[in-house]
């Protein structure tokens, strides 16, 4: 048999098949991109399909009406394959990974994030500086009287800019070297990395090549970012982004491993990151800039532990079992050729060092980045995603844990949620009396809803509950035109109707949506609780508190003091600091001492796990209201009734 998937806007994908396989699973062999947050539980909603041809198995769902199920759509994840079929799969389910973005570096928001974590780690004594080179060689060539072999001529010519060095040409040098020098009438550039006495040729090329660049990389759950930067001086020179293309294995980090556990799992999840995710957008800037990415001589990662596993093709189940202990915390010696990554096979990939199983590099990156390490302050530093890691301290001590926010802050787990693209809601406001919301959507001007992002879902919670209309339970509370109940009774506010919307579906959040919305809060603000808890600490005693991760950028800090999820201070104590793990990953491929201060941050940081910490659990339960059982935590909490 035969299922034929036909991506809108896109060309058909066809895969043979047997009798009962599973609609998800072939699209996934097939390298058809489904969102499926869930990993094909059920629970999410996200992986519809519409049948167009053929007969599938399936069973009902709560998140198709039986309009929507007469039409044709499904689950993907709970079809089997009856006939030969073919599938219609919405753009929506594959634009995470199709679009690929380049900043526009013209722009100071975006280079400033950089310039500002150079400057202050600048003032902290860290140096940007590294034993990265490219010499400008000029060589007599061979001839009769001139016999000396071309290896030889070539460490001559490095020793007299150098002096007294051993020069080490490899294998990928040497086979190139006979061509490249004659090419050019033996003028030449070599890159390389002097280090310790000794000088590794890293790459030869003609003279007019004398780019030497670092690739500073971000790997996160949802999203990938990186930047590449001039290695001598720090500037960046160029910015992309793109979603981590293992999501459709599952939005958390739990699904991705029990997938790699599975036959072939790891060499799928790791080309899902590496041939499908990182070096698409590594080609793309290298030739943005018109660099070749033999150029990149080192690359840094930022990434929570599981992703690091993932990206090296290491096992990552002792990461989620009991005693929860990682393959490793640091790694050196990795390669960019061991990684098939686009850059100089012998490019050092300098990876965060993670702290546990669920506190990762980019935390350790991060940290960096904020400084929290070089501050007489209490500084509380938060990094939202699927996973919500904290640190708190100062110069004097760090503690760090995570919690299990779940996908819900990046649309998963929200039945009209979405990422951060267009057609998002990011920003609402809700007339009190009238009940009418003034939304502001993400993309240019005229264009419709489509469904809901993080920050979108915190203001619409926070205005919700605000003017009355669900009370501290998230139920609701108020009937009216926006207010609508299905027939079990469960309650829903319509953000757009039908016809106000881009997909001509009803956007919207229901009482389950907010259930678990809830949840993740909870999560957040019961982790900061235990935190400050195990210091012996309470909020008040917090001078700081930096919000990073790509949620971030968009939250409304009163709003989310609002319904309890980060603590009742004042407002000017908060500061967005964007995407630090990049920031710190930035710092580590430019500064040699960055990359110690790293380690040594991470080895300064005590570790607290959860799980196994007594009371956690109560002050999780206690948070699982808005904005919390004790109003006493949040007394700038309001609720017009």
């Amino acid at each position: 048999m035969k299922v034929t998937f036909q991506i809108e806007g896109g060309s058909p994908v066809q895969i043979e098949c047997n009798a009962g396989d599973n609609l998800l699973e072939l699209a996934r062999r097939a390298n058809v991109a489904i969102d499926a947050p869930c990993s094909g539980n059920g629970s999410c909603g996200k992986c519809r399909v519409k049948l167009i041809e053929g007969e599938v198995d399936s069973y009902p769902s709560r998140h198709i009406t039986d309009e929507e199920y007469e039409a044709g759509w499904r689950l993907s994840c709970n079809c089997k394959v009856k006939s030969d079929c073919t599938v219609f799969v919405p753009d929506i389910a594959s634009a995470y990974q199709s679009r690929m973005k380049t900043a526009d570096l013209s722009s100071p928001e975006e280079v400033a994030i950089f310039e500002k974590t150079q400057a202050d780690l600048h003032a902290s004594g860290i140096v940007f500086d590294n034993n990265f080179y490219a010499l400008e060689l000029e060589m007599s060539a061979p001839s009769e009287e001139d016999t000396m072999p071309d290896n030889e001529r070539l460490t001559w010519a490095i020793q007299a800019q150098l002096g007294e060095v051993t020069v080490e040409i490899p294998y990928i040098v040497m086979t190139k070297l006979a061509s490249t020098l004659r090419e050019h009438d033996f003028r030449v550039v070599v890159k390389g990395e002097h280090r310790d006495d000794r000088f590794l040729c890293m790459e030869i090329c003609g003279p007019e090549d004398t780019a030497v660049v670092g690739c500073a990389i971000d790997i996160g759950t949802t999203t990938v970012s990186m930047v590449l930067t001039d290695l001598k001086t720090g500037k960046i020179l160029a910015k992309g982004s793109s979603g981590n293309g293992q999501i459709r294995y599952g939005a958390d980090v739990i699904n991705r491993i029990i997938e790699q556990s599975r036959p072939g799992g790891k060499k799928k999840l790791q080309d899902a990151i590496v041939k499908e995710t990182l070096n698409p957008i590594i080609t793309n800037l290298c030739k943005s800039i018109g660099i070749s990415a033999r150029s990149i001589l080192r690359m840094s990662v930022g990434a929570n532990t599981t992703m690091n596993h993932l990206l090296v093709g290491v096992d990552a189940d002792p990461v989620r079992m009991d005693p929860y202990i990682p393959s490793f915390f640091g790694w050196d010696g990795l390669k960019a050729g061991d990684l098939k990554l686009p850059a100089n096979p012998l490019a050092s990939v300098v990876i965060a060092p993670n702290i546990g199983s669920y506190v990762g590099g980019d935390i350790t990156a991060g940290t960096l980045a904020a400084g929290l390490w070089d501050k007489d302050e209490m500084s509380l530093f938060i990094d939202l995603g699927t996973n919500g890691e904290l640190v708190f301290g100062n110069r004097d001590f760090l503690m760090s844990c995570a919690c299990s926010a779940g996908p819900a802050f990046e649309g998963g787990d929200i039945s009209c949620g979405m990422r951060a693209t267009d057609g998002a809601v990011e920003a609402c406001t809700i007339d009190k009396d009238t009940m009418e919301p003034t939304l502001t959507i993400i993309g240019d001007a005229g264009q419709k809803v489509v469904g809901i992002c993080g920050s979108g879902i915190i203001d619409i919670i926070s205005e919700l509950y605000r003017c009355g209309i669900i009370n501290a339970r998230g139920l609701f509370a108020r009937e009216g035109r926006r207010v609508k109940r299905d027939q079990h009774g469960m309650g829903r506010y319509v953000i757009a109707f039908a016809e106000e919307s881009e997909t001509g579906r009803e956007v919207s959040i229901n009482e389950v949506d907010i259930d678990n919305f809830i949840r993740a809060k909870g999560a957040i603000f019961s982790a900061i609780d235990t935190l400050l808890q195990s210091v012996d600490m309470t909020v008040d005693i917090i001078d700081h508190v930096y919000v990073a991760g790509g949620i971030g950028s968009g939250i409304n800090m009163k709003n989310a003091v609002n319904i309890g999820m980060l603590p009742d201070v004042e407002l000017e104590k908060f500061s967005y600091i964007g995407n630090s793990s990049l920031a710190g990953a930035y710092a580590m491929v430019v500064s040699d001492q960055a990359i110690e201060k790293c380690a040594e941050v991470m080895t300064n940081m005590t570790y607290l796990e959860l799980s196994t910490y007594p009371g956690y659990m109560d002050s999780f339960v206690a948070a699982c209201f808005i904005p919390h059982t004790d109003r006493n935590l949040f007394p700038n909490s309001v609720q017009e009734v």
